[in-house]
């Protein structure tokens, strides 16, 4: 292995046993440097470099060997075929005292991330059951301007309406619900997530791997975006392309949740994408640079009604 060999003799051959069942399965990442931070457990120790083998991150591959060390004790034993996918084991089914943001459709079918209200308008008139307005600019009177304007824009249509990033003008105007980034849902103060939460409006969180799958876990949102599965050239992003396999075992670990999957996706690849489970697919390109978006909106909702 190149990511870095565990201490002991049973850890390492612990590691082997991770890697040649999972290795096929999730091939394709660069290995990564193993974390040597990690507690004296063969089971911990082996999964954190067996993860880090097939191209976790450090932060991940902590999140992915802390649940197998937990899985290998709730078992009574330890089995490197067994990808851990069980909530406890990561830490989610226990929710304390925080409550959850307003539900929203387990299925959130296709659901169109556009530039504009005039984008919005559009595609909730062709039937697009979920939208997203990812405006940006620096103006705020522009972003309160646009966000009013895409509520107007979805009226009568059945269209659910998601606000990217701007949540207090998503509350003024009324919208369904409001988008966040993984920094934009870090940097809300804990007064500021209960005000949030307190208006009614569903909150989508975007994740990009285990250790933000549980931050975002942490705020109990309406749903939970997982990307990116393929590359895009719409914004940079700190990590690699995450891939169907990665998705598979993403959506298994979340599937409490509606699930949005997102990044990159064509429609030759929504059965694929489907198959793990997820209720929405999130698309930009798609729609917005098609030569006939509204056609484009309609051949990717049949997509969505094919069975994976």
């Amino acid at each position: 292995m190149t990511a870095a060999a565990p201490h002991s003799c049973g850890a390492r051959r612990m590691a082997q046993a991770i890697a040649a069942h999972h290795g096929a399965r999730f091939a394709g990442f660069e290995p990564q440097p193993m974390p040597q931070d990690a507690p004296e457990d063969d089971v911990y120790r082996a999964a954190l470099a067996a993860c880090s083998e097939l191209g976790f991150i450090a932060i991940d591959a902590h999140c992915i060997a802390r649940a197998w060390q937990r899985q290998s004790e709730r078992q009574g034993a330890f089995d490197p075929a067994l990808w851990p996918a069980d909530p406890q084991d990561f830490g989610l089914a226990a929710q304390g005292d925080t409550p959850p943001f307003a539900p929203c459709p387990e299925r959130l079918g296709l659901y169109a991330v556009l530039p504009d209200a005039d984008w919005i308008g559009r595609m909730a008139r062709a039937g697009v059951p979920t939208v997203q307005l990812r405006f940006k600019s620096d103006d705020a009177a522009a972003i309160a301007q646009q966000v009013r304007a895409a509520v107007a824009a979805v009226q009568g249509t059945g269209a659910l309406l998601f606000i990217n990033d701007h949540w207090r003008e998503a509350i003024a105007a009324g919208a369904y619900g409001v988008h966040l980034g993984q920094e934009d849902l870090d940097a809300l103060t804990t007064q500021e997530l209960a005000e949030l939460r307190a208006s009614g409006l569903r909150l989508g969180v975007s994740t990009h791997g285990y250790a933000e799958m549980l931050r975002a876990d942490a705020a109990r949102p309406s749903y939970i975006a997982m990307g990116a599965v393929f590359p895009t050239t719409l914004k940079k992003m700190a990590t690699a392309p995450q891939g169907v396999a990665r998705l598979n075992a993403y959506a298994r670990l979340m599937r409490a949740y509606p699930l949005v999957a997102i990044g990159g996706i064509a429609l030759q690849q929504f059965p694929e994408v489907l198959a793990s489970g997820v209720g929405s697919i999130a698309v930009v390109r798609a729609i917005v640079n098609a030569p006939d978006p509204e056609a484009a909106a309609h051949t990717l909702m049949q997509a969505m009604e094919r069975p994976a």
